[in-house]
């Protein structure tokens, strides 16, 4: 059986240590081609870079593997890891260890979700994991790499639904804390007080965005739900966001004898 070809990246950047730590783990089970961003690049979503060039930089980590860096985004990332690092030749796809959780909604966000959202469009079984810390650095990364390790060999001998990925969040502590695994769907993720509003030294105002989560948004089932419980959280995700349930509603708006307006009047 040929050794497995794996590709990761992130969006904490080529030194963070989620990166390496997973790096360090995945490479029990295969090899390991590390392409990342240059710098952070958190929370910027699904972006790509169209209107500059993109460059490789041979990199070694700290602990002597090497890896490339790009000045590109996440999704640039898998991009060129696919394209040119590896040849179209891609096993299993990663994007991680995050430091902080990406959960419920907030995974539109996430460049650590998109990225493997690009590796799903390319066609890779792709993974997505994150230390589910809030409001402090993560503290605990061994659990996520181990687990991610498990899922890794489950993926490969049970296989994937193509263009879906695992959207993987574990708590913040020791293994022995954790209770368990919880396969989930995506919850609810609000905020409030979105705008934190700050006058400069001039007396003009400037805008940071902050925000408090808003209770509530934790149903049972939910992604957020088993993480604050104490479980690693399995979320699978779909490429396709069409609200199937809305269609036929939508249908019948043009069809015969509907009326085109206000409240249906002919």
């Amino acid at each position: 059986m040929k050794p497995l070809r794996i590709l990761l990246t992130n969006d904490d950047g080529i030194a963070a240590p989620g990166l390496a730590i997973l790096r360090a783990a995945l490479a029990e089970i295969g090899e390991v081609f590390v392409v990342a961003p240059e710098r952070p690049r958190s929370a910027i979503g699904h972006a790509v870079t169209l209107h500059k060039p993109l460059r490789l930089t041979e990199v070694t980590l700290e602990d002597g593997a090497g890896a490339w860096s790009s000045n590109g985004t996440p999704t640039d990332c898998v991009s060129l890891a696919y394209d040119v690092v590896m040849e179209g030749r891609v096993d299993l796809a990663f994007a991680g260890i995050n430091d902080g959780a990406n959960l419920g909604w907030d995974i539109t966000y996430s460049g650590t979700v998109m990225a493997a959202m690009e590796a799903a469009i390319l066609g890779m079984p792709a993974i997505a994991v994150s230390v589910a810390a809030e409001d402090r650095p993560a503290q605990h990364y061994g659990p996520a790499a181990a687990f991610s390790v498990e899922l890794a060999r489950k993926v490969v001998s049970r296989g994937l639904a193509r263009h879906m990925l695992l959207n993987v969040n574990v708590p913040d502590m020791p293994q022995c804390a954790v209770r368990g695994v919880a396969v989930t769907s995506q919850g609810r993720r609000e905020y409030t007080d979105r705008i934190a509003v700050r006058n400069d030294p001039r007396d003009k105002p400037y805008y940071w965005l902050a925000g408090a989560l808003k209770d509530g948004c934790d149903e049972e089932g939910s992604d957020i739900r088993a993480v604050r419980d104490g479980y690693v959280s399995v979320t699978p995700i779909e490429i396709d966001m069409t609200a199937e349930a809305a269609l036929p509603q939508l249908r019948d708006w043009w069809s015969p004898g509907a009326g085109h307006g206000p409240r249906g009047s002919k």
